[in-house]
């Protein structure tokens, strides 16, 4: 009898909270595995990127005679993330993420040896169309970190948001080292860097083959249902979320576009120029494997306003001089400033719009910012060559403080809101003791 009873007793309790913990582990296990597979695309991505950033504009000004269209490769590629931004929105909401993130990386790779080609043959326009190309591959690939978002739980979004970015910390070695390497690596210049970056998004393409989107979140939602397009963009927390991360963007791409260009001018090598874009990329995704923690730990707003701080902090650091130190230690602050930003406003964004709304709020948020990283990278050599570096930099402070007052006045906001909301729910507490 007591054996029976301990069977009904083990079957009851014990196997149930076994079969748990066991479910548990494997839905564990695969939010892991799938965030493990977006950081090291993400990685792979950003490599594609700053590979572009850092030799786009020196070989643009190879086959170009007009230096105002020296950038002209950097800025196609932008152009290209804020043209596919909504049909990627779109064609994902409808084949799912993992389809989506495939199409991509193969459009990145076609796009890769076109720019080869278009080197080759020291025509511009081809080169421009093939960075365009893979701009639609950085269009796909910005939805990575929503990506993490739906895999991870709610308590885990913002370390989640934060590991996918931080893959992007090996750009910081692979992608100017490769631009450098693949420079001089066959006869005309700069095509063994564009068939090194076709090779990456191949390696993107089978790395995301592996990715598995949970069930309820692959299953699609009736678009339908949600809020006009109007009510989601008008919310105070999105505007503050895109206005903070279009800033620390578009500061960001002008910046690190112009670096190189600048360094040259001032006597630097290309190798000198590369290990700057090195710090600054470190500067970018380094902060990437804590930033999570510290939105958890003092709020996303709090986080948000530092990186305006670091950014301010990073122009008055271009006027110390043209020195090697000033440009690197400038670099990791403008790093740092948009990596806070980013993450902030991204973690911000995921708050304000419900599952049947998020293709048209990521879309829109993704689509603004490129757009005005398109203006940033386009713009980035005749401002450097009519205003100066110093200049260029410092025109961005009026705009850093409408961002840091955007963003104090939403904290103020949100402050009012909830002791509002304490003193409705201790009125209410204290009218039921009345009538009690």
């Amino acid at each position: 009898m007591k054996i029976e009873h301990y069977y009904l007793w083990y079957s009851v309790d014990i196997l149930p909270t076994s079969f748990f913990r066991i479910m548990s582990y494997m839905k564990q296990a695969s939010m892991r595995s799938g965030i493990l597979i977006l950081a090291t695309a993400q990685a792979l991505i950003q490599t594609v990127s700053v590979l572009v950033v850092t030799i786009g504009g020196l070989a643009g000004a190879v086959i170009s005679d007009r230096p105002e269209l020296a950038t002209v490769p950097v800025a196609a590629m932008f152009l290209g993330t804020a043209i596919a931004t909504f049909p990627a929105s779109h064609l994902m909401a409808r084949a799912g993420r993992r389809a989506g993130f495939m199409a991509g990386a193969a459009i990145g790779a076609i796009g890769g040896l076109t720019a080869a080609l278009g080197m080759w043959l020291s025509l511009l326009p081809v080169v421009a169309l093939g960075t365009f190309l893979v701009g639609c591959y950085q269009g796909f690939a910005q939805f990575y970190r929503f990506a993490a978002s739906e895999i991870a739980n709610e308590a885990f979004r913002p370390k989640a948001i934060s590991l996918v970015l931080a893959g992007g910390l090996g750009a910081a070695f692979f992608g100017p080292y490769l631009g450098r390497v693949g420079g001089p690596l066959l006869d005309q210049a700069y095509v063994g860097s564009f068939l090194i970056l076709a090779l990456a998004a191949v390696l993107a393409f089978v790395v995301l083959a592996g990715l598995r989107m949970p069930v309820q979140v692959a299953d699609q939602v009736d678009t339908s249902r949600g809020r006009s397009w109007g009510a989601i963009v008008s919310q105070p927390s999105y505007l503050v979320a895109l206005f903070g991360a279009v800033t620390g963007y578009t500061i960001m791409i002008m910046i690190m576009t112009a670096t190189p260009m600048a360094m040259i001018r001032q006597g630097y090598d290309l190798s000198a120029a590369a290990v700057v874009i090195q710090l600054h990329v470190i500067g970018m995704f380094l902060p990437s494997f804590f930033t999570g923690n510290l939105i958890k730990r003092f709020g996303v707003l709090q986080i948000m306003l530092s990186g305006v701080v670091l950014l301010v902090c990073q122009v008055l650091m271009t006027f110390t001089g043209d020195g090697i130190e000033s440009f690197a230690v400038a670099l990791i602050l403008l790093g740092v400033g948009w990596n806070f930003l980013f993450i902030g406003g991204t973690t911000l964004l995921t708050t304000t719009y419900t599952p049947a709304e998020k293709s048209r709020a990521q879309a829109t948020n993704d689509m603004t910012i490129f757009v005005a990283g398109l203006a940033g990278s386009f713009g980035a050599a005749g401002l450097l060559d009519g205003l100066g570096w110093q200049a260029l930099n410092g025109y961005w402070l009026p705009w850093l403080a409408v961002a840091g007052l955007a963003i104090a006045w939403l904290m103020l906001r949100e402050r009012r809101l909830k002791m509002e909301a304490l003193a409705f729910d201790s009125g209410g507490c204290r009218s039921l003791e009345n009538v009690s």
